[in-house]
């Protein structure tokens, strides 16, 4: 057997989605899922640190991805449109995930510990906008309503998208999303 498996890493994310799906994210453990994925703990461990990394690996950099994705918005753009066209920018790294993802967010809303993780990861998302819109001259109190909303579409967008994997266009999800909040609150 090879030292080093160039697709460890995928094959351990879809041995623990399989065993999420099928016995419960509670009821898997990480020996269970380095076994189904013919793996070793120690391989595991150079991955992921628990077995709910799993699900969040990478999710660290979003916050950094999103906040870079405003400021290199048109700068004659406002604010909420920057924040629109970064959300655009930011969903087609994604656009690989798809296919997982739909599996990931029943993962994630069947676990209050996981719902936790991805509520936290959202603040952290939603901070990082925060400050990149008052780079952009936005006031703290305008950057922390738009950011709240602009994430409320990310969000709405993305289930959107997950759920319709055959449908890759997460722009036109975001554009969806932005345009019946904007119907919504119009009197």
């Amino acid at each position: 057997m090879p030292r080093w498996d160039p697709e460890a890493k995928e094959r351990l994310r879809a041995a623990a989605l399989e065993l999420f799906a099928e016995h419960g994210y509670e009821n898997a453990t990480v020996t269970q899922i380095t076994e189904r994925a013919g793996l070793t703990r120690r391989t595991f461990s150079r991955y992921f640190a628990d077995k709910r990394d799993v699900l969040f690996a990478g999710s660290e950099q979003l916050p950094a991805a999103m906040a870079d994705a405003v400021r290199r918005a048109d700068p004659a753009l406002p604010p909420f449109p920057a924040l629109l066209t970064a959300m655009i920018d930011v969903g087609e790294l994604l656009a690989g995930m798809v296919s997982q993802a739909a599996q990931r967010r029943a993962i994630i809303a069947s676990s209050p510990e996981l719902q936790e993780r991805e509520r936290t990861k959202l603040a952290a998302v939603t901070e990082a906008v925060v400050e990149a819109l008052q780079e952009r001259g936005a006031t703290e109190s305008s950057a922390k309503l738009l950011a709240q909303a602009g994430i409320a579409i990310f969000q709405t967008a993305f289930e959107r998208w997950a759920g319709q994997p055959e449908d890759t266009d997460f722009a036109a999800r975001v554009q969806e999303a932005a345009a019946e909040l904007t119907a919504n609150l119009t009197p």
